[in-house]
């Protein structure tokens, strides 16, 4: 009959260490240090992954989306529904890359530590060639501004109750009526009188519009500083 085994020793007297063994065998441990690498390895692959297809953090370099984003804001972008057709919509925050000559060339280049981690997705692009806009129009539509507003689409005035508390619809700069290509958008800052959108780039190729290819997705959180924390909701 075979004798059982209590407490690393044998009913029978005999001694057989179980401690740290497998049929009388010490099992040996992967060192930390070597499991490192590979766990920083997994976890950079995975933050690459959903910035690149689900979610990305960016800085507001600037006040032109002021009061609803701060200078210093960072925000979350939704870039996963786009990848199930869903387009821009009136009333979204969006974030895009420069059309071309909306702004200037950058002052300072990020160091590699910079690259790498906005790379990544563990910190806030460090591409500066992205604008962050609220879309007023899309694909054909007609959207005009004239002296102190309001906005019109399609004829109908457009309720903007997150525009700068002492600006106007227009801000300085009336326009229209444009008729927006298919594909495209028409944007503007909700600080109407310090942000350079589509009001101030009519005579570049597209009328001041945007290409809807060039969109990232759309900011729906302030995610940092924390007593900032806020969703951005779509405003119709």
């Amino acid at each position: 009959m075979r004798n059982l085994v209590v407490g690393g020793r044998s009913k029978s007297g005999g001694d057989e260490s179980d401690e740290g063994t497998a049929g009388g065998r010490r099992l040996k441990t992967r060192s930390f240090w070597k499991e490192l690498p590979i766990l920083v390895g997994i976890a950079l692959v995975l933050a690459l992954v959903i910035k690149t297809f689900f979610v990305q953090a960016f800085s507001i370099p600037s006040g032109s989306m002021q009061n609803t984003l701060q200078p210093g804001d960072r925000v979350l972008v939704d870039k996963f529904t786009p990848w199930f057709g869903s387009e821009p919509q009136r009333g979204e925050v969006v974030v895009f890359h420069d059309p071309g000559g909306w702004l200037p060339e950058k002052a300072e280049e990020p160091n590699a530590v910079q690259r790498v981690l906005s790379f990544v997705g563990l910190i806030p692009s460090a591409d500066e060639k992205d604008l962050i806009k609220r879309v007023i129009a899309v694909g054909g539509d007609t959207v005009e501004c004239s002296g102190n507003g309001p906005v019109k689409v399609n004829g109908k005035a457009v309720d903007e109750p997150f525009i700068h508390p002492g600006n106007t619809p227009c801000g300085d700069e009336p326009f229209g009526p444009v008729k927006v290509p298919k594909g495209r958008l028409w944007v503007m800052g909700d600080h109407r009188q310090d942000s350079q959108d589509s009001r101030y780039h009519q005579d570049q190729p597209g009328g001041g519009t945007i290409d809807e290819d060039q969109v990232i997705g759309r900011a729906f959180v302030v995610a940092w500083p924390v007593n900032r924390w806020d969703p951005l909701p779509v405003e119709r």
